[in-house]
């Protein structure tokens, strides 16, 4: 197992949506050790993170992880999406939710010791609960 991460910047503020898409490759799962976010504009932000009730359909530019070990070369699986042609819907339920106050730079960081496994061609979703702050987003995932 090897740690990867990848930070990111939103685009989609609407709500009711997905904003980030967390997916696990074909062949192989992930753990998701920690999803970190602030705000970038001065917007009172509600958001909910949980697997949605379905994965989203042909992301356009997902990112792929990047690897924490500078002796590491091979690449990571997992990758994270911020936009799609059919999106993921609502998760029923969210493991984590937070709201921002609408203060630049206002975020948290959740983590997860034991991390959150998803299996493989699974995904995970964050999702504006209300309108949102575009954000800059952080995962960090083993694989």
């Amino acid at each position: 197992m090897a740690i990867y991460s990848i930070a990111n910047r939103t685009t989609n503020v609407t709500s009711a949506a997905a904003t980030l898409e967390i997916i696990a490759a074909a062949a192989i799962g992930y753990r998701l050790l920690e999803l970190g976010l602030t705000l970038n504009a001065a917007t009172a932000s509600v958001f909910g993170y949980g697997t949605p009730a379905a994965i989203g359909v042909t992301p356009t530019t997902p990112v792929t992880v990047l690897t924490e070990d500078g002796g590491n070369t091979s690449a990571g699986n997992t990758t994270t999406a911020l936009a799609w042609a059919t999106p993921p819907t609502v998760p029923a339920n969210f493991l984590r939710r937070i709201s921002l106050p609408a203060t630049v730079g206002a975020g948290i960081i959740f983590t997860f010791p034991r991390g959150i496994f998803k299996l493989k061609a699974t995904t995970t979703v964050l999702w504006n609960i209300s309108a949102t702050s575009v954000i800059d987003v952080w995962v960090v995932v083993d694989e």
